[in-house]
């Protein structure tokens, strides 16, 4: 009787323990990790089967797993720095477990892991972009004529402006994104902000976070940049509204600006079909109030 109780308390126990999977999505990473002999896997496909099994049982199961994206290079660097043995496993649970708490994650929720490797990729892309564009800003330093912090102004001004856009819109989910050119890439980031039932606009922080700050930077910068920002209401046709970067406003683009970014493909500038059931609109001017814009550093 002792011994089954003790087996299912383990059991319950396990199924609360949240595990997380540092995952090798593509062949490449795959490869730099078969220097290490306590590698079990040669094939990075076997290896991708494999793992969604232990995922789809580990599901059933009724356990939480997290799955990160395990950097070959970063792991190296890693146990170098904490001087572990690179070729123990002990060291790649370790660096996993570092990965739970710091790195770009996604919950695995059942299904196809090949649907889920897109999302962990966009999470890293996202975390990127926001560590390079929160360095950027650190570095804008102070200004030469006022002494001001132009980071700290910057994302001040850009939350201010987020926080307009957002008050401005008509009701409905909305799906911003913001692209700004700075050199050497571009950077984009994307806010949800849908309406609840209570009318209210909860925001996914982080996502808000990345948002202002790669705004922040294109002020602080003084960069080309835009925002658009579609909207979707029941019974009505979406609605599609842009904003162009200039200085530390952020100007209306006309109905006919906002349909030739829309219908326009960056890569090749090639016309792209306009969506039918979707009105090109002219964004209310988001006027003064907060923040004011600084100086033209």
């Amino acid at each position: 009787m002792a011994l089954t109780d003790t087996r299912t308390m383990r059991r319950v126990l396990r199924r609360e323990i949240a595990g997380t999977i540092g995952l090798l999505t593509d062949e490449h990473d795959f490869r730099a990790m078969l220097r290490y002999r306590s590698f079990a896997f040669d094939d990075h496909t076997t290896y991708l089967e494999q793992v969604e099994t232990l995922l789809r049982n580990r599901a059933t199961q009724g356990s939480h797993t997290t799955v990160a994206l395990f950097d070959p290079q970063e792991y190296a660097e890693y146990c170098a720095a904490a001087d572990l043995d690179p070729d123990d496993p002990a060291s790649r649970t370790r660096f996993t477990a570092e990965l739970a708490a710091t790195g770009p994650t996604v919950p695995y929720e059942g299904g196809r892991l090949s649907d889920l490797v897109p999302a962990l990729v966009d999470e890293a892309v996202r975390q990127a972009t926001w560590e390079y564009a929160t360095t950027l800003l650190a570095r804008l330093g102070a200004c030469a004529s006022c002494g001001e912090d132009i980071g700290r102004a910057a994302f001040a001004r850009a939350r201010h402006l987020v926080a307009r856009i957002l008050d401005t819109a008509p009701p409905g989910d909305r799906h911003l994104v913001c692209s700004v050119s700075t050199a050497p890439e571009a950077l984009v980031a994307v806010l949800h902000a849908d309406d609840d039932t209570d009318g209210g606009t909860p925001l996914d922080e982080t996502e808000a976070l990345e948002f202002t700050t790669v705004l922040a930077l294109g002020i602080g910068t003084s960069s080309p940049g835009g925002i658009v920002m579609r909207t979707t209401a029941p019974g009505n046709s979406d609605r599609i509204y842009g904003w162009r970067l200039r200085g530390e406003n952020l100007v209306p683009l006309t109905a006919g600006e906002v349909f030739d970014a829309y219908c326009t493909d960056v890569e090749n500038g090639d016309l792209i079909a306009p969506e039918s059931d979707v009105d090109y609109c002219e964004p209310p001017d988001l006027g003064a109030g907060g923040p004011p814009p600084g100086h033209h550093h």
